[in-house]
């Protein structure tokens, strides 16, 4: 089995919430670790995939968002720093994979499963290959203790509570 870790540096964690229910939030995560072990990184069947995000790394190009974000009434950075995911189960879908696993935010373990995509694999220009995936899964917050809301005047409220995280991933040799 070989380790595989993230390249940072051409990867991203992001996510995306509907606000005030019209319009959509994106942000991403900037601080992240992952590791893939597998034998062959063009067949992620018998891979074992961990991620661990730093809570306190959100960044929605709000300062004034993202300190709410951090505080109690949502992420807790504080008592709870990480999120993490560790895979269970990664079944075949044609030539993309369903990749299920326990995903921890604020001490809630749920199971959630996400669509992944292979997108090939490269050599970079210093010899190392490279391999790219993309994931994709939706949530909803209150199933992992992320509550904190406001109703609006017109009705509905202000944060949506399903989730859409996306991971795009170059992973490499560790």
């Amino acid at each position: 089995m070989t380790n595989w870790s993230v390249d940072s540096s051409h990867s991203s964690v992001g996510f995306s919430v509907k606000h005030m229910m019209v319009s959509k939030v994106k942000g991403a995560f900037e601080d992240y670790s992952a590791t893939v072990t597998t034998e062959d990184l063009a067949d992620l069947s018998n891979a074992a995939i961990t991620f661990e995000i730093q809570t306190a790394s959100i960044n929605t190009q709000s300062e004034d968002r993202d300190n709410h974000l951090r505080s109690a009434d949502f992420f807790n950075v504080e008592q709870y720093p990480t999120i993490t995911f560790q895979s269970t189960n990664i079944e075949k879908d044609g030539e993309d994979y369903k990749v299920t696993g326990d995903l921890t935010i604020k001490d809630v373990t749920k199971p959630v499963t996400f669509d992944v995509s292979y997108n090939g694999r490269g050599t970079n220009p210093w010899g190392v290959e490279v391999y790219g995936f993309e994931a994709e899964t939706k949530i909803n917050r209150e199933d992992f203790g992320l509550t904190w809301n406001a109703a609006l005047e017109t009705g509905g409220v202000l944060v949506g509570k399903d989730i859409k995280i996306t991971v795009d991933l170059e992973v490499n040799p560790a």
